[in-house]
């Protein structure tokens, strides 16, 4: 008995999708240039925060360790803020999955946009579906050599592009473009730009819908978000089945006569869970089951021609649907076509479909999306969002930490005064010096002498938009009980001479032993 070898992994098949119009379309047109537009000019902005300080707009300045984002200057102490963002966005992502669907993917997502991009120069170069299956399938001759070539160096050339902008957010955009073309740049932006190129180059041009299959993991999360009152887009296979030019053909071959109670002029569909799978119905039709009459699908495949997944939405909800909603422009096409009205692909929630298929009205858009987790993914949304906006005004623009040294935590002078040091670091967020005064209060009447390492008085001049260490010393007279207590509370200020602004830090005054 031989043993036959299976293979574990189906070859990937290249999926041609056709050209299609609608209003889904132009809305894709719209967010890609929108989408594109933002990430390739956003590094060219220039933000004047004065001449100490850069004036490109976005600036991750790893070398400084602060980010820029046109007037809010994020330090390295501040993370919180970009935490607070990454969980809005998470959220966000969460609030349109329950109301849309895999909106995000379908629209917004960088795999999806340039593979739109790839996919228009694609058409331009080598035609539209037809040609370019015409394409794939034929023998490498000169004309395929350069149609291919073609497309391939237009491909490199955006994948180029979308690494080169990459590495702009990280540095001045026209110093590193110079630096670039000049060959001076560091060789981490080549490293980088080249990597980016290569990744691009393969997603968008060759791997396509496997990233959003195979690689993302998305798909398998999304379905926690999602319920059957979410709006996705979904066939409408109590409408559309069983297909007209199938059951048409049946009909001449076998004369079957169409019987059952009707309504709305049709008959009924078997009952199904949420929205049927239509395979289902076209089983029916092969058994001999079905006696309905032709439904609005004529079977034209046009919502599988125009899909970038190579799905059949009227095979019911499935894992590499992106809801991209080009298939409701093609069905919206031809409805048109054959007289019948548009929404046969729509955006619709599975709990609808027993309500239209019984003839009644579907529930409005907004109240699939005004729902009570909804509802409540906008506002966790909504009040993380103030309490940055909140944060953000309130910080202070300069800030102190005082760390008191514990090696050893106090010295005993030769008059028997106690002295305790402290590293101090002063921030200075604005975009001129500043010159920061300290001096100590304490809750006792005891007294202590402060100085400086370094300076004359108490006065500390701090760079622009730099953060200074300096080495403070406290002593106590002899005697007092400042020296002679194990610790007392101690708290040092340090104020803005310009602004007048005032920051401080409680420590603590370490004491001698012999007490």
């Amino acid at each position: 008995m031989s043993e036959q070898s299976t293979d574990l992994y189906a070859p990937r098949v290249p999926i041609f999708p056709r050209r299609v119009s609608g209003p889904f379309r132009r809305l894709k047109w719209g967010i890609m240039l929108v989408t594109l537009a933002i990430y390739y000019l956003t590094p060219w902005i220039r933000w004047d925060r004065g001449p100490n300080l850069p004036d490109q707009a976005v600036l991750v300045d790893l070398a400084n360790r602060r980010f820029y984002f046109f007037w809010i200057e994020i330090w390295p102490h501040e993370f919180y803020f970009v935490a607070g963002l990454l969980i809005m966005a998470g959220l966000g992502l969460f609030l349109f999955t329950a109301a849309l669907g895999r909106v995000w993917c379908g629209y917004a997502c960088p795999q999806t946009v340039w593979t739109d991009l790839f996919l228009v120069v694609e058409r331009w170069v080598q035609g539209d579906r037809n040609a370019r299956m015409r394409l794939y399938q034929s023998a490498w001759t000169a004309r395929k050599w350069r149609l291919m070539l073609t497309t391939w160096g237009i491909w490199l050339l955006i994948a180029m592009a979308t690494g080169g902008a990459w590495v702009f957010y990280f540095t001045d955009a026209p110093t590193l473009a110079r630096n670039l073309v000049t060959f001076d740049a560091p060789q981490v932006a080549y490293l980088t730009i080249a990597l980016l190129t290569a990744t691009t180059f393969v997603f968008g041009g060759f791997m396509r819908e496997q990233v959003c299959i195979y690689m993302c993991p998305w798909p398998r999360i999304q379905a926690a978000m999602m319920d059957e009152g979410t709006l996705t887009v979904a066939y409408r296979d109590w409408r559309g089945e069983p297909r007209g030019k199938g059951l048409k053909r049946r009909e001449a071959a076998e004369g079957l006569r169409v019987t059952g109670p009707q309504i709305g002029g049709r008959a009924p569909l078997i009952p199904m869970p949420g929205l049927a799978n239509s395979t289902t119905a076209k089983r029916q039709v092969s058994e001999g089951e079905d006696t309905r009459p032709p439904g609005d699908c004529i079977d034209c495949n046009a919502c599988v021609n125009v899909c970038p997944m190579g799905i059949d939405i009227r095979d019911g909800q499935q894992m590499a649907c992106i809801t991209c909603a080009l298939c409701i422009d093609a069905c919206d096409q031809v409805m048109e076509k054959t007289g019948r009205p548009r929404g046969l692909i729509d955006y619709v929630a599975l709990s609808d479909a027993p309500r239209e298929a019984a003839g009644g009205d579907p529930i409005p858009a907004w109240k699939h999306a005004v729902r009570p987790r909804n509802i409540a993914y906008f506002a966790l949304w909504a009040g993380i969002g103030l309490l940055l906006v909140f944060a953000l005004f309130i910080r202070p623009d300069i800030e102190m930490t005082v760390a008191p040294i514990r090696n050893p935590t106090f010295v005993t002078l030769a008059d028997g005064s106690v002295r305790n040091a402290y590293d101090v670091r002063l921030l200075n967020k604005h975009g001129d010096d500043r010159a920061f005064l300290l001096a100590p209060s304490l809750e006792t009447d005891a007294q202590a002498e402060m100085e400086i390492e370094g300076h004359r008085g108490s006065v500390v001049p701090v760079p622009a938009d730099t953060m200074t260490r300096v080495r403070v010393y406290l002593t106590a007279e002899p005697g007092t009980d400042l020296a002679t207590e194990a610790a007392s509370p101690v708290r040092i200020w340090v104020q803005d001479m310009a602004s007048g602004e005032r920051a401080h830090v409680d420590t603590t005054f370490n004491g001698s032993e012999n007490r």
